[in-house]
């Protein structure tokens, strides 16, 4: 076996996610630790859910909870287990003004700005929960936006469009449990070695790649969607696209993300307003594909530049390859759609 030179094993070197935002946060001067605390805290989430979910077969924890959350949807049990975690790990970091979950009617306030409240964070505790039954793989979405202290309304502090986002992620359940994260540099893949029980860096400045013929959408729908969309995917079937959709968004935009092509969510005669939620799952995952040099779109807005007006606000999206995009929003202006 060939020696390997010194400097060469020691860029490989591992990586937590822990020593990976040190790093980062040594490139500004003065920076607390504080926000390192808070992506610890959402890995340590992660971990505690993915036990959760990798024994969710074992355990009582599949199925219905009996309750409807805010959305007006059946709440699974895993969804009340992974938001009362996520409330759990962050609740003691004191950087942390608001908690907001896609699960609860109302922010939880834990501290105002006086008292060292920085930031607020956003999250769906467990997207795509219902398939866990058929083991698809789920996630946690997430997403930190810094505190104003001068706006005294938790709603109203929480509403800012997603280009205000510091730091945007989420961590995927399936055959291993990966972490996507995006701190506005770029974006970074994370895998959670079982072994050691830890996040371990594998893939710096993630891109997603260009000209994929792939769209990402439930066409169960598409009777209901506007002619634009039925237009855009005639088309692309005539052009040799395919078509791959799980029924969990997350897992659908990683897919995107690393294979390229679109994922689409359009409006419907019975949501004319659009499924996704702006919060907690458009704008931090529109904030992770514009990051690696792919585009988002609202209609025929860009997503993080939207003004969300209510905390559970849903909106249509378009996101992905850049090419595969401006196709889709070519076709919404031809057939006057998506303003």
């Amino acid at each position: 076996m060939q020696d390997r030179p010194h400097a060469e094993i020691v860029r490989d070197n591992l990586t937590s996610i822990q020593a990976h935002i040190l790093q980062e946060e040594r490139r500004h001067p003065g920076a607390s630790g504080d926000f390192s605390m808070i992506i610890s805290a959402i890995s340590l989430a992660g971990k505690a859910i993915a036990a959760k979910v990798r024994r969710s077969n074992l355990e009582d924890v599949l199925g219905a909870f009996g309750t409807t959350n805010v959305q007006g949807e059946g709440q699974q049990k895993l969804d009340v287990i992974a938001n009362e975690i996520i409330m759990r790990c962050l609740g003691d970091r004191v950087s942390i003004a608001v908690l907001a979950s896609e699960e609860d009617e109302e922010p939880t306030i834990l501290r105002r700005g006086s008292e060292g409240g920085k930031y607020c964070v956003l999250f769906d505790p467990l997207d795509g929960s219902s398939n866990l039954d058929c083991g698809v793989p789920v996630g946690t979405i997430f997403t930190i936006l810094r505190n104003d202290p001068t706006i005294k309304g938790s709603v109203e502090t929480v509403c800012q469009p997603g280009r205000e986002q510091i730091a945007a992620g989420y961590i995927l359940y399936g055959s291993a449990t990966l972490m996507v994260l995006t701190t506005g540099s770029g974006v970074d893949l994370f895998v959670l070695d079982q072994s050691i029980g830890s996040f371990l860096l594998v893939k710096r400045g993630l891109r997603i790649p260009r000209n994929s013929k792939t769209y990402s959408v439930n066409e169960a729908y598409s009777a209901q969607f506007p002619a634009g969309y039925r237009a855009f995917l005639d088309a692309a079937k005539k052009d040799g696209y395919s078509s791959r959709y799980i029924g969990s968004m997350v897992a659908d935009v990683h897919r995107t993300l690393l294979n390229g092509g679109v994922f689409l969510y359009p409006p419907t005669t019975k949501q004319p307003g659009g499924k996704i939620r702006m919060l907690y799952e458009a704008n931090p995952l529109a904030f992770i594909i514009e990051q690696a040099g792919g585009m988002a779109y609202s209609g025929l807005h860009r997503t993080l530049d939207v003004r969300p007006t209510q905390l559970h606000q849903r909106t249509p999206v378009t996101m992905g390859s850049p090419e595969q995009v401006d196709a889709v929003l070519a076709s919404l202006r031809k057939h006057g759609e998506g303003a």
